[in-house]
């Protein structure tokens, strides 16, 4: 196995087309040529986990939050980040970022949260737009099923829980080769008249480049005709935040009990109290503070996140109660997520999940 075995295994489950544009994600350190001796899954990549993969004879770190966040302009080990970039280099480690693009997909981290806290009813709070592409194409009658199939295979045609969806419209096309032409059907010079299937089929944006390559592989024609447009469609399956329900609605008091004992944590700062028992409950992992209005007019009784600042609490208004149960609480379960995925993946490898609390702050 190499490093890029394992990077295209996280790109099915996070591509990182979908991280957010401030982000960093992907292979921070190390090539992709790589051979792989052993695999550390963490939550932040620190020294201590560095020292880790090293005893655990681990050459690749798959991290959820990247290490080098902004330009580094010197490796002079001044600061916690230089440390880590260089002894990670001097030892041959290679790191590996997902962040926001495991934010953004369905069974990611907010996913998690709403697993861990038995949500039901679950969908993304924030969807993101324009990422959900259609290709049309025209083919041939005769050949038409293969193009179909050979484009269901490289991931098009998936909307929501179904698969294999496209739209098809049988017409006439023409066409003439000029005299450099070598068409499959039909003489140059000659118009030709043929009948055709026009496919549309839709697909998530991040694999365009399958998808046409797929295309042209599979069709008859030397020149494919083909379109290809980005749709203002929600996408159910990408967003950051989610929201779902408790399957019994709860007081106010029981509900973050029961936040408290999931997230394992011993305080959370929270605004007032409202007048109704807790039925529907946002959740977004790290930093949330941007969505509390997309929150409130889901109608959630209550918004899960962290990092809240003091004017943050003040927005509820008494429609909604804002929980702040701190940042790594709030993704702290975002490494077993990564290790279980990659072991699913990889039976047979040695998959190690860091057993290094990287919470930064302590409470007293």
């Amino acid at each position: 196995m190499i490093v890029k075995d394992f990077t295209n295994a996280i790109e099915e489950l996070a591509p990182s087309y979908y991280a957010e544009d401030f982000d960093n994600t992907g292979l921070l350190i190390g090539e992709f040529t790589t051979v792989v001796t052993g695999v550390l899954v963490t939550l932040d990549t620190l020294e201590t986990i560095v020292d880790e993969a090293i005893e655990k004879k681990c050459n690749l770190i798959i991290s959820f939050h990247p290490i080098i966040f902004s330009g580094l302009k010197k490796l002079n080990r001044k600061n916690y980040v230089e440390r880590v970039v260089h002894k990670a280099i001097k030892n041959d480690i290679a790191i590996y970022a997902m962040h926001t693009a495991l934010d953004n997909v369905y069974n990611g981290v907010n996913g998690m949260m709403c697993e861990k806290l038995g949500l039901i009813n679950t969908s993304i709070l924030i969807p993101k737009s324009k990422t959900i592409k259609k290709l049309t194409t025209y083919v041939p009658k005769a050949n038409a099923e293969v193009v179909r199939h050979a484009l269901f295979d490289a991931g098009g045609g998936n909307i929501g829980n179904y698969n294999y969806c496209s739209f098809n419209i049988n017409g006439t096309g023409t066409f003439n080769g000029n005299e450099d032409s070598n068409p499959t059907i039909g003489t140059p010079g000659v118009t030709q008249f043929e009948e055709e299937v026009q496919i549309n089929m839709m697909f998530s944006s991040h694999l365009e480049s399958s998808l046409l390559k797929a295309l042209f592989k599979s069709h008859p024609y030397e020149e494919v005709a083909h379109e290809i447009e980005t749709l203002e469609n929600v996408d159910q399956q990408r967003g950051i935040g989610m929201i779902g329900e408790f399957e019994i609605a709860k007081t106010a008091e029981e509900a973050l009990r029961h936040v408290k004992s999931v997230f394992k944590t011993t305080s959370i700062r929270h605004s007032q109290f409202i007048s109704k028992d807790i039925k529907r409950v946002a959740v977004l992992g790290g930093s949330g503070a941007f969505a509390i209005d997309q929150a409130k007019a889901a109608k959630a009784d209550l918004y899960i996140t962290a990092d809240l600042k003091y004017h943050d609490f003040y927005k509820a208004e008494n429609s909604i109660i804002l929980a702040d149960i701190g940042h790594y609480e709030s993704e702290q379960f975002t490494k077993e997520l990564i290790h279980a995925y990659l072991t699913e993946k990889f039976l047979n490898f040695a998959l190690v999940l860091s057993n290094n609390n990287t919470n930064p702050i302590q409470y007293f």
